[in-house]
């Protein structure tokens, strides 16, 4: 008897704190999806996004100066200037 009382109670506990567990959750994403929760979320997004722009050009111009190094220094022709534009 004392044991299903002890497993009864176990569940009971557990049971409740799963409860208020997904209770908080779910407030906490439906507080993201509020007009408020979206247009923070929009704020900070446009404030991060130049940065981010900035450094990949950065990273790719790198990359590009990298391969072209490489590029000239496996060429044959050593020192001519590649034709300009017309």
């Amino acid at each position: 008897m004392i044991k299903r009382v002890r497993w009864m109670g176990a569940g009971l506990a557990v049971g409740v704190g799963g409860s208020l567990w997904a209770q908080r959750k779910v407030k906490s994403v439906l507080a993201r999806y509020t007009p408020a929760g979206l247009g923070g979320g929009a704020v900070n997004r446009v404030k991060v996004l130049p940065g981010e722009v900035k450094a990949a050009l950065r990273e790719g111009r790198s990359a590009m100066h990298e391969r072209e190094a490489e590029l000239r220094a496996d060429s044959p022709v050593r020192g001519r200037q590649p034709p300009g534009r017309p």
